[in-house]
């Protein structure tokens, strides 16, 4: 058995992952802010309260409080460089007791970080990204925030030392794993990200014929709406309820709301639109994929390659144009060439194949035994 802490959350990979690492008889403790205002589910709250000096403060103590109980742990895992509220200055210092208080120290790459920056902006590892089409660099004003923030700026140099003091890291997805790959492949393992199938309801619709009414279900994060691409998702979806009709599309739209709300939500869609940039579907997609939602969104070769999956195709691929969404909904979902029913089961086997959770945690527990 180990004694294994992961903190941070990241759209519940960590919890999801300490329910699998329970299965296997771990003991684990998940310390983290709840990811924000999707509040997932933790055992020790770090969550800020305000930004302002008294917020501050009070954070402080709070880590004041839990941080000197953070020792004795076989395996720590970070959810990301910035594993804290604080300025990546000030995270250096919380990261060195980790080290020398505990046993192994493993990164997550999981999300936005040096790496994922400087391989995007390079024009040639991936066709598109959130950083480039093609040869092209995107422009958007999050763009320029991540470059100033983690290429040069104090949150690359912390994700560059930790990332080479630290024992292992972990890559959840195809892309992650392109960008830490050329820089520490002796050292760096691609897991899947994991779904906890047993907690998840599958949809109403697996048990009848395909509804006349197609409800499409898409998640905003306004700030973050041109970097996601959930702006010409929603673009495309407009036009196709103008030339199909509201009784073919309806638009269901989920913008900051609780974890919980956001999966009732959820469960009265048939189709997800996500991660219009991305090659692979990412923890959203994945839930919705396990409750037998069609995904359209990031579905690439590459991807399937990566898992070693040579039958199953249930993703929707799409194209990062307004375009090719209208072109794919239309032609696929709405013309009645494709098996709705089909790609719903085919979803569901997916993920049970490849992102089941104790599965997944197997995965994990071999690499923290290997380093």
């Amino acid at each position: 058995m180990l004694k294994i802490l992961l903190i941070g959350e990241y759209s519940n990979v960590h919890w999801t992952l300490a329910e699998g690492l329970r299965a296997l008889g771990h003991d684990v403790t998940v310390v983290s802010d709840g990811d924000g205002w999707k509040d997932y589910r933790r055992d020790k709250d770090l969550r800020r309260r305000s930004l302002g000096l008294g917020g501050t403060i009070r954070y402080l103590c709070d880590l004041a409080h839990i941080w000197p109980s953070l020792r004795g742990y076989d395996v720590v895992q970070l959810i990301n460089p910035v594993f804290l509220d604080l300025k990546a200055e000030r995270i250096w210092p919380f990261y060195r007791f980790l080290r020398k208080h505990n046993g192994r120290v493993f990164l997550g790459a999981f999300g936005i970080d040096h790496y994922w920056v400087k391989v995007g902006m390079d024009c040639k590892t991936f066709r598109y990204s959130d950083f480039n089409f093609g040869s092209q660099l995107r422009d958007y004003p999050f763009m320029h925030t991540m470059i100033q923030d983690w290429l040069t700026g104090p949150k690359g140099v912390l994700n560059q030392r930790i990332a080479e003091d630290c024992d292992g890291i972990i890559t959840g997805l195809y892309e992650y794993e392109m960008c830490y790959r050329p820089y520490f492949a002796s050292k760096s393992r691609f897991i899947p990200f994991p779904i906890n199938l047993s907690s998840v309801t599958p949809v109403a619709t697996l048990q009848s014929p395909t509804p006349t009414t197609l409800h499409f279900f898409l998640g905003i994060q306004r700030s973050r709406s041109a970097y996601k691409g959930t702006d010409i998702m929603l673009s495309a979806l407009q036009r196709l309820q103008n030339d199909f009709g509201s009784d073919r599309v309806a638009i269901v739209q989920a913008e900051n709301v609780p974890f919980a709300q956001y999966q009732e939500m959820m469960n009265s869609s048939h189709v997800l639109l996500d991660q219009l940039y991305s090659y692979t579907p990412g923890m959203n997609a994945l839930l919705a994929m396990a409750k037998g939602l069609v995904v359209v969104g990031g579905g690439e070769e590459e991807q399937y390659e990566l898992l070693g999956e040579h039958d199953l195709r249930p993703i929707i691929n799409v194209q990062p144009t307004e375009q090719d969404v209208y072109d794919q909904i239309a032609n696929r979902l709405l013309s009645g060439t494709e098996d709705i029913h089909q790609l719903q089961l085919d979803s569901i086997e997916y993920i049970r194949r490849h992102h089941d959770h104790v599965r997944v945690a197997r995965q994990y527990e071999s690499f923290y035994q290997q380093c």
